[in-house]
């Protein structure tokens, strides 16, 4: 319902843009010169019929459940004022089930019946005068706008100054996403560290946590050690893997490959990035842990199936697209003159790579391995598959390991009780693994914007 009825506003946009094209055009016929171009008039006309509307509709969005919940609560019999706010949120959520005609568990009250239906009434009042509104608004806007196209009005001006908005609201969203995000984390953190000490958490070498309701003893150990070590043991072995051959696959595509090759190859190589992760986390669990294996066995080395090994392998594999196709295109940004200097000067081609290309092009490739480690780090469904998740503090890939990625899914999967050290440990590894890519990207920032060169 919510698209057919975007869908509509934007249908009515169209032939509002068309009203105030034609408006415009006529206004203009009799040699009058309009300050802006008529398209501009139109732009203007569908603004004013279209975004109070959209406005309208969003402010809607975010307020009618609240509107509407507020009204049925007000409506309960006295007898279950006395519900705290779990069991209210429980009893609204079986009264907003019955009310969209789905089942409910256990026996129905007549109360609940009644709720039911009233919250039915409220929502398809709600949507009649919502309608209505967003209606009003439109022809209002529609009208007023065409009304006002003049050959002195600056419709230009006031197109631009609308998208500017848009743009900067675009900007604040994402930037507003990403503090929300960190707020939620931290709120939760502090809530973890309240049970557990921060150096307790950080510095501790066993995580062992016992899923114990909060308060009730037995809290368990949380060190952090064992599972940021098994972080940085599968992301280095997978940059290890990614940094050579996307480095010299880029190498290749840029200096020896013909057209031909590149326009082919290229795009293959990049089809790894869009690889779902699942089907990598497969990939090493079903191919490459058993070919490791059995690698070990011929060579006298026990080599588990599911260890830091295979997940850091098929991780590095999976981003080599992410440093070759970027590096690929910093190395194609150095200069030709810069090339024809150096082979004019009798280098030879490989010297020319290793000696200018690489150097000139050396910070933007090194933000590319950093951006490329700040990936393998985030990477969770690989080594939930393919690690073997044993949080335990080794130095031998061979053997299996646990991340904070792994962990932060296996602290929330289940029936558990959001108030415990055992579930609000999650927010507290977010929280890191957040630090430690913010600080990888960061560091990339200042290496590209420190060390690039700027050539004419």
């Amino acid at each position: 319902m919510n698209l057919v009825l975007i869908a509509t506003v934007l249908i009515v946009m169209a032939l509002a843009y068309q009203i105030g094209l034609s408006r415009s055009r006529a206004v203009a016929s009799g040699g009058v010169r309009l300050h802006s171009r008529p398209g501009y008039y139109g732009v203007l006309v569908a603004l004013w019929c279209g975004l109070p509307a959209l406005l309208l509709f969003g402010v809607w969005l975010l307020l009618q459940d609240a509107i509407i919940e507020m009204l049925v609560i007000h409506q309960l019999p006295p007898e279950l004022a006395g519900l705290n706010e779990r069991e209210m949120q429980v009893l609204m959520r079986r009264i907003g089930a019955l009310a969209s005609g789905q089942g409910v568990a256990g026996e129905v009250g007549a109360y609940e019946v009644a709720a039911a239906q009233q919250m039915s009434r409220l929502e398809s009042m709600g949507r009649l005068a919502m309608f209505a509104s967003m209606a009003v608004l439109a022809v209002v806007g529609l009208v007023l706008a065409q009304r006002r196209i003049s050959p002195q009005m600056r419709a230009r001006n006031h197109v631009e100054r609308v998208i500017t908005a848009l743009l900067a609201l675009s900007s604040g969203v994402a930037i507003l996403t990403t503090v929300g995000i960190v707020l939620s984390l931290l709120g939760e953190a502090v809530h973890f560290f309240s049970y557990i000490s921060p150096a307790e958490f950080f510095f501790g070498t066993v995580w062992n946590p016992r899923f114990s309701s909060a308060g009730s003893g037995g809290q368990g150990q949380f060190g952090l050690l064992p599972l940021l070590w098994g972080t940085v043991m599968i992301s280095v072995i997978a940059l290890l893997v990614a940094i050579p051959l996307g480095l010299m696959t880029a190498i290749y595509m840029a200096e020896y490959a013909p057209p031909w090759l590149r326009s082919v190859a290229k795009p293959v190589i990049e089809v790894l990035a869009g690889i779902p992760t699942i089907v990598y986390g497969f990939f090493a669990l079903i191919v490459i842990g058993p070919f490791l294996s059995g690698l070990g066995d011929l060579i006298g080395i026990n080599i588990r199936a599911t260890s830091a090994l295979t997940a850091g392998l098929v991780m590095g594999i999976m981003i080599i697209p992410f440093v070759s196709s970027l590096s690929d295109d910093i190395i194609t940004q150095v200069p030709k003159s810069l090339r024809d200097g150096a082979l004019g000067l009798g280098a030879t081609k490989s010297e020319m790579i290793r000696q200018v290309v690489l150097p000139a092009a050396l910070p933007g490739i090194v933000g590319a391995f950093l951006l490329a480690a700040s990936r393998a780090i985030g990477e969770t469904m690989i080594v939930v598959l393919a690690a073997g998740n044993n949080p335990v503090l080794h130095a031998n890939p061979f053997e299996a390991v646990s991340t904070i990625t792994v962990t932060i899914v296996n602290q929330l999967t289940g029936d558990m009780d959001f108030s415990s050290p055992q579930s609000l440990v999650a927010f507290a590894l977010g929280l890191t693994l957040f630090v430690i890519t913010l600080g990888l990207n960061v560091i990339a920032l200042v290496v590209v914007r420190k060390y690039r060169q700027q050539y004419e």
